[in-house]
């Protein structure tokens, strides 16, 4: 009996028009600019979702993901182009900026009001479970009941990864043993090499998929925000669009953490800089 020979799909190229093509929808979508550089980029990212779905072409592909009405393709498509990169205590300053400064004001105004914070690009996790742990480490068991984390992303892929709060343990080779210890589940038998993140500091946060191109106009006003290292990939006019967004939701007094990498500088806003990519909603 013959074996018939194997027909391997051909991996499609892509086009100067359909580089543009999906430039343009994830420009209009999400925000993030991908100049003409970013070529190898989108072909490595989106050439094996291409054939896998069957796609002759990028083309094809993006007829279904502009006719998909769930808007599941859309997702999955700014899901594999979109960047996720950070680490735990990332640029420190800003954490110690918060545990001496930021929330020793917030647990000492009057009243009982829970203490909002949002982490607006959290990535795989690190930056809203340290927010978390900084929290706990000056308040100790009252951080788990006065202060409330929203922790969101435009990647529901990555929002999965985070909400696991499951790392490997060359992630976690920065914490101080102390740290580690304390709010940190070493990883048994099959899931040795790994940690987990303990449970005082995951039920602190909720998760969710936010684009911070659709802010709402109302809604919760949070003490502190963290958008930090997001803007770097977005032109002057998103820049201040998300700015805009994001200064209406700080309560007065609330403040604005950024990324040493990135200014406000450019964009029009009523934030008073405090410190090095740290700014502040006036009190009035």
């Amino acid at each position: 009996m013959s074996v018939p020979d194997v027909v391997w799909a051909e991996a499609p190229d892509l086009s100067d028009r359909e580089l543009k093509a999906i430039t343009r929808l994830v420009y209009e979508k999400s925000g993030i600019t991908l100049h003409s550089g970013k070529r190898a980029l989108v072909l490595a990212r989106l050439q094996k979702r291409v054939m896998h779905g069957g796609y002759g072409s990028f083309e094809q592909y993006l007829k279904h993901v502009q006719a998909d009405t769930s808007g599941d393709e859309l997702t999955a498509l700014l899901d594999a182009i979109a960047t996720n990169h950070t680490s735990f205590f990332r640029e420190s300053q800003h954490f110690d900026f918060l545990r001496t400064t930021v929330l020793p004001a917030l647990v000492a105004r009057p009243g009982a009001a829970p203490i909002l914070g949002w982490s607006a690009a959290c990535s795989s996790g690190e930056e809203p479970y340290t927010i978390a742990m900084t929290c706990l480490q000056l308040m100790g068991d009252d951080a788990g009941r006065r202060v409330r984390l929203l922790a969101s992303d435009l990647s529901t892929k990555i929002l999965r990864v985070a909400k696991a709060g499951v790392y490997g343990d060359d992630r976690v080779t920065n914490i101080p043993f102390d740290t580690l210890k304390k709010y940190f589940e070493k990883g048994l038998g099959a899931q040795k090499g790994t940690v987990r993140v303990g449970p005082a500091v995951r039920k602190m946060i909720e998760f969710q998929q936010v684009n911070l191109l659709e802010l709402p106009q109302s809604g919760t006003l949070y003490d502190f925000i963290f958008c930090r290292n997001v803007m770097i990939y977005f032109d002057a006019q998103v820049q201040q669009r998300v700015v805009q967004g994001l200064e209406r939701k700080l309560a007065p007094g609330g403040y604005l953490f950024i990324s040493h990498s990135e200014s406000l500088n450019g964009t029009t806003h009523g934030l008073n800089w405090v410190a090095p990519a740290i700014y502040r909603r006036a009190l009035k």
